[in-house]
């Protein structure tokens, strides 16, 4: 097969890797993208799109339900209705494979030549791809790592049988009669939660004493709240430690340390997610490592010349819209740009039941800085939009500097508010201050004007509390 020279190689096709690769081809770099499965990554064929698609197609599940049922305050009633799971995924997968062809479309349009197959280093410049007619080699005076992250699996629960991932949950043909979720992260709670809204009975198992470690516990409150609603069993301070004997339950160490058996149709492990780095032939290049991450500086380069890495395979934050920067951040960098990487404002998004936003700092965070203070919070409850949607659990919260009212953090819980993440991350990256979030008029009736109320809080006249 004919060898391929080309100045920019993307390996991984992901959200980091094909953002790089099209921003590439838009600036005239002759580019390459290679990739095993589908255009999109994890994040559009068995993460991000799937699993929104799941939770909403649970959340309209559950509507009926409750109208049915007599439960709806609007009057709204209807005979029994039900759900088939098959036609779900099947709606889910017809998703994830129009923006598969999407993907496909646009790297096409920016002039990237794509190449199927499993990517291998043979050293900083070259790699060969072992596509269906043979091993292709590719040589490129720049190469970006883009490869992403898989499941964590544990020893004494190993992927097989009714163990399952995320992946495999989100392709169920079947609602499972009972689940024992493993890990009380967002992926957990995200899919554990839609599950339960679909009728089955759900049990999460969080080794840490709340879930959501990774948030404050003032915004994951409302999540638990509506998790007991729904009739989730959550316990916290406990541990797995495998199937009983016949595979039907999932063994726990409970936080008082007695053992409990989980009947369990399913167990699903979402205890995290590593870096892709293993097949790759990286051994053959020797790149410097932080922890099981490639060690980056602040424009993606590794520790190899011409050799930069992005998304999930350089660590923390493992979100899409973080290796979407950086990707189109290295392509302006290839072509010649300077670029360096702000991460001031990366938001983080919990899709549960309230959703949670995360911009900037939280109040503990902003403390840790040594700076005083102020701290603005706006229930939804207070909100006539919020109401009249049925919506009134959680609260907007604006963390500034005392001094200047700098803008340092802001937090949401509550129904749609992942729609509010960009309003929060234009003020902090704007660098705004109280007065000026207090000053925009924001539209009425809209849960937005939560925003604007929350920053007059935090100045001492908030106007509807």
């Amino acid at each position: 097969m004919k060898e391929i020279s080309c100045k920019l190689l993307v390996i991984g096709s992901g959200p980091g890797g094909y953002v790089c690769a099209i921003r590439a081809g838009q600036l005239g770099v002759d580019t390459v993208i290679v990739e095993a499965g589908k255009p999109g990554g994890t994040c559009l064929n068995v993460g991000c799109i799937p699993s929104k698609a799941i939770i909403h197609a649970a959340d309209e599940y559950l509507r009926v339900t409750e109208m049915a049922g007599g439960k709806d305050p609007i009057g709204i009633s209807l005979s029994k209705p039900a759900i088939d799971l098959k036609k779900t995924v099947a709606w889910k997968d017809g998703i994830v494979g129009r923006l598969n062809t999407g993907v496909a479309g646009l790297l096409k349009k920016a002039k990237v030549k794509s190449v199927q197959g499993w990517a291998r280093f043979r050293d900083g410049k070259t790699v060969e791809v072992e596509t269906e007619t043979g091993t292709q080699v590719i040589r490129a005076e720049a190469i970006v790592i883009a490869t992403g992250s898989k499941p964590v699996e544990l020893p004494f629960l190993p992927f097989s049988g009714n163990v399952i991932s995320s992946t495999e949950a989100l392709a169920l043909k079947k609602v499972p009669d009972t689940l024992a979720v493993v890990g009380g992260g967002y992926i957990g709670l995200e899919l554990g939660t839609a599950f339960a809204k679909m009728g089955t009975k759900v049990t999460v198992v969080e080794a840490l004493p709340r879930i959501l470690p990774l948030y404050d516990q003032e915004l994951t409150k409302p999540v638990a709240k509506r998790l007991e609603a729904l009739g989730v069993t959550v316990l916290t301070g406990a541990r797995a430690k495998g199937l009983s004997s016949d595979g039907s339950a999932l063994l726990v160490e409970t936080a008082d340390g007695a053992e409990e058996k989980i009947a369990a149709d399913h167990v699903l492990v979402t205890v995290g997610r590593k870096p892709a780095t293993e097949g790759w032939g990286l051994d053959e290049i020797d790149l410097d490592r932080t922890g099981p991450f490639i060690r980056i500086d602040d424009q993606c380069r590794t520790s190899m010349r011409g050799i930069y890495a992005i998304g999930d395979v350089t660590g923390e934050p493992m979100l899409a819209h973080r290796a979407m920067a950086q990707g189109e951040m290295v392509a302006e960098i290839v072509a010649g740009n300077k670029r360096s990487w702000d991460k001031r404002c990366i938001p983080a998004v919990c899709f549960t039941d309230p959703e949670v936003v995360s911009a900037g700092l939280s109040p503990d965070e902003a403390r840790a800085t040594g700076a005083e203070i102020k701290i603005g919070q706006f229930p939804f409850s207070a909100n006539g939009r919020a109401m009249t949607l049925q919506n009134e659990a959680g609260f907007v919260r604006v963390v500034a500097r005392a001094d200047n009212h700098l803008v340092l953090g802001i937090q949401a819980v509550g129904a749609g508010v992942s729609e509010l993440s960009a309003a929060f991350s234009l003020a902090i990256e704007m660098g705004a201050r109280l007065e000026d979030i207090a000053g925009t008029i924001h539209a009425h009736p809209t849960q937005s004007e939560g925003f604007q109320e929350a920053a007059l809080k935090a100045l001492g006249h908030a106007l509807h509390i």
